[in-house]
């Protein structure tokens, strides 16, 4: 059985793919901040394990990977972030871009066990600068602030044998995207899926689209 882990899975994008997976059979581990009160969550068919989750909270990324310890994860994708309304930009910097790359470190050697060892950070295309150091906006910036951190960081997880990429998920009908985004959640992560389905090697260190193109910096 596959095995994937979905980073922030309660709602949106995040439980789309949870779906999509545990209905393909895949073992799915879903990360939410309330497992106790998992909502729509709690009610996906599948092999669903859901695991407490505060991605910026050191003590519990610790938690997830000592919970996973005896696992092998195929695929994992880091899904959770924030728009920002009314929070800091130090506090979206710290959600956006700073806590996906260490929840991916975290669980490297999860993945590094498994057979297709492959990690998507969810990024957005309004955090391209394509060679513009202008600000993008909080959200934008912390998102653009994602990608430099992965760039800095792909060619070792390459050398440790990891294939990885950050992925632009669509416009979404989500409360993020709001109701007049162009693709339904349904087609995003079905689209994500396709993604890292075909991701090989000579993927590996690219911005993708959830529809399969590469994306400019």
């Amino acid at each position: 059985m596959p095995t994937v882990a979905i980073i922030g899975a309660s709602r949106g994008i995040g439980l789309g793919l949870v779906e999509r997976y545990a209905g393909e059979g895949w073992r799915v581990h879903a990360t939410t901040r309330t497992p106790e009160r998992p909502g729509a969550l709690g009610e996906v068919a599948g092999d669903v394990r859901l695991h407490r989750l505060e991605v910026t909270d050191r003590s519990e990324q610790r938690a997830l990977r000592d919970a996973l310890e005896d696992e092998a994860v195929d695929v994992l994708i880091h899904n959770a972030g924030v728009y920002g309304r009314g929070m800091s930009a130090a506090a979206v910097h710290r959600i956006n871009a700073e806590a996906p790359i260490e929840v991916a470190e975290a669980l490297m050697d999860a993945v590094l066990r498994s057979g297709q060892r492959k990690i998507a950070l969810v990024t957005s295309m309004m955090g391209a600068r394509r060679g513009s150091t202008r600000s993008l906006g909080k959200y934008g910036d912390s998102k653009a602030a994602l990608n430099d951190l992965f760039r800095a960081r792909e060619a070792g997880w390459r050398e440790r044998g990891c294939i990885a990429v950050v992925i632009h998920p669509g416009w979404v009908r989500t409360d993020m995207g709001g109701r007049n985004a162009a693709i339904s959640v349904e087609e995003s992560a079905r689209g994500i899926r396709e993604v890292m389905a075909a991701l090989d090697v000579s993927g590996h260190g690219r911005f993708r689209t959830w529809d399969g193109r590469d994306h400019p910096w």
